[in-house]
């Protein structure tokens, strides 16, 4: 199997990262995927470049696997982040638009009602991001941070985003695309060291956690993940599990039944992470301080039917 690194040339906070990997030992042009693509290998690793939207192009894994014969195993986008605070950040995210009906917008790209398998590597490699971060005198001024599960491109694999934040001045800064292209070069292990976070459904090591609530950086998510050995599939911010008040319909007084999405975003979600850790014991993360009483309720309530079990910070140690 081969893994996917996905850059766009009009995106400096994808590209450079990208040309930094690029600059490193042992990469060699690789095979024609179509016209307006460049391909680039180094062992199993295939780079690609595009110069559309980093979200434009939906099943890069399908295709590339009609037109090359290669099997891809995972995906990996380089991208930007952008965020009203400004503040200097590299951020690790899983991918989808689960909450999303069909017929409404996607104003960044995926497919209504859809996650990806969330990549395997995302709790390791937000580790290891930290440590290289740290070395490389990033930190404190960057924030090194997940973010709840959230846009495009359609992908079937397991996928994760890599990002520099948040303006057009840290999307620039090459110290940063230098720590994000070696986390890249270490945590595949293309320098010859191993390769971090490769799924064992054999390791004793296989909580996995799926966030449940919270803002889209979810802070008391992170403080489980920072620990050693916990994997992390979706997070789903409290955005992306709209509950529409019984009390509060107009439509229906007499009915009961809780409103909204929530429902179908946390199966999807679910459903993602059992295809991406085979034999992990999925354990779901709620922040409760994020919900209503209501809320809270009906979400376990609802976990509880689908035999989902919910976790305790001490659960994931």
């Amino acid at each position: 199997m081969v893994i996917l690194i996905v850059a766009t040339t009009i995106d400096p906070a994808s590209i450079n990262p990208a040309n930094a990997l690029l600059a490193m030992p042992g990469w060699k042009p690789g095979p024609f995927f179509q016209d307006d693509m460049k391909s680039f290998v180094n062992q199993e690793v295939r780079v690609l470049q595009h110069n559309k939207s980093i979200i434009a192009e939906d099943d890069l894994d399908k295709r590339w696997q009609e037109a090359t014969g290669e099997v891809v195993g995972e995906v990996i986008f380089l991208s930007k982040h952008t965020a009203v605070s400004n503040r200097p950040a590299l951020t690790v995210h899983p991918i989808g638009v689960p909450h999303l009906r069909e017929g409404e917008p996607l104003p960044q790209g995926g497919r209504p009602g859809w996650a990806a398998p969330p990549n395997p590597r995302i709790g390791p490699w937000l580790r290891l991001l930290k440590k290289i971060a740290l070395s490389h005198n990033l930190v404190p001024e960057f924030e090194i941070t997940l973010e709840g599960t959230h846009h495009g491109p359609v992908t079937s694999k397991p996928t994760m985003f890599l990002e520099i934040g948040s303006t057009e001045e840290y999307w620039k800064r090459q110290d940063a695309a230098q720590v994000i292209a070696l986390l890249i070069w270490d945590g595949l292990g293309l320098g010859g060291g191993d390769a971090v976070g490769n799924w064992n459904r054999e390791s004793d090591k296989n909580k996995v956690l799926l966030g449940i609530g919270g803002g889209h950086y979810a802070p008391r998510h992170m403080d489980i993940v920072l620990k050693d050995d916990v994997w992390v599939a979706h997070l789903l911010s409290g955005y992306s599990l709209p509950m529409e008040d019984p009390s509060q319909s107009k439509v229906d007084s007499e009915s009961k039944e809780i409103g909204g999405t929530w429902k179908e975003a946390i199966k999807a979600a679910y459903e993602a992470t059992r295809s991406a850790f085979p034999g992990g014991e999925i354990l779901a993360h709620l922040d409760h301080k994020s919900f209503k009483g209501w809320q809270k309720n009906a979400i376990i309530g609802f976990l509880s039917e689908q035999n989902i079990k919910v976790g305790k910070p001490n659960d994931f140690i």
